[in-house]
């Protein structure tokens, strides 16, 4: 996107590595339009910080924040970790920037999910595992499956404000995203390069093949084959994850979690 001429915004928990980060893309780009912005997904008050100090349209939101796997852990509102960093940091930050993509017209949401979501539908009834044993791999899983939702329900409110959300899965990349897991367990073969690996949000982000697409899954820069048997985890996306009734079930939910913060919704 730098490439391109795109003013770009860091949004990271580690401004110190941001600022390290963006040097870099301005090395090797020449794009002096590269900015660094403090943001903790899992934290509601970042969120509402960075939404407060945004001025003008936003063209391009990409969601790629993400956790995985992590201990049991819930955040000061008692939400499960995962969910909170992965969907519901996510959806608040989408809702507060909504006049901001609006007033650009055309915008578009990337949320980047994961093969993982073929593990777990969200269980609507058990979010924060208050009473099913906690398991990392389906926390992680029923996030996922949220981001993907999150770009259906979007589609169904937002598509007449001209902001179009997708989501993707990126591949299997080595990154401190398997910190908990002992590291990446893919076969090499399958493996991808970070640049391999951001290619299918560079291409739902900036492609015109994508004008007025929406509330759709992709993988290696194609929509991706709906699956009704788990698919071996591997590739292809599930039903539960594109169904619009799940869709308004877990944008209300993630209304109701966030009911207190003052977002457009």
């Amino acid at each position: 996107m730098a490439l391109t001429g795109a003013e770009v915004t860091l949004a990271v928990r580690n401004t110190y590595a941001g600022a390290q980060t963006a040097a870099d893309i301005t090395t090797t780009t020449g794009n002096q339009n590269i900015h660094v912005a403090p943001l903790d997904l899992s934290s509601q008050e970042s969120i509402a910080k960075f939404v407060a100090a945004w001025n003008g349209p936003l063209h391009i939101l990409v969601n790629n924040a993400g956790v995985m796997a992590l201990p049991k852990q819930h955040t000061s509102e008692g939400w499960e970790m995962q969910f909170a960093t992965n969907h519901l940091g996510h959806f608040a930050l989408a809702l507060g920037l909504h006049d901001a993509l609006a007033a650009d017209g055309a915008a578009r949401i990337v949320s980047v999910s994961s093969s993982g979501h073929l593990a777990s539908p969200v269980v609507f009834d058990d979010i924060h595992f208050a009473f099913r044993p906690y398991d990392p791999l389906l926390a992680y899983a029923q996030s996922k499956t949220a981001n993907i939702l999150f770009a259906v329900g979007a589609t169904m409110r937002w598509f007449g404000d001209g902001i179009t959300a997708n989501a993707l899965m990126p591949g299997a990349i080595v990154t401190n995203l398997q910190r908990y897991t002992g590291g990446l367990k893919t076969l090499p073969e399958h493996r991808k390069t970070p640049e391999q690996g951001a290619a299918t949000s560079v291409l739902l982000a900036t492609s015109p093949l994508l004008d007025g697409i929406s509330g759709r899954y992709f993988e290696d820069c194609n929509e991706a084959m709906i699956v009704t048997n788990g698919n071996g985890y591997v590739s292809g996306v599930a039903p539960y994850a594109l169904n619009s009734d799940n869709a308004d079930r877990l944008w209300e939910e993630s209304l109701q979690l966030n009911r207190n913060l003052d977002y457009h919704d």
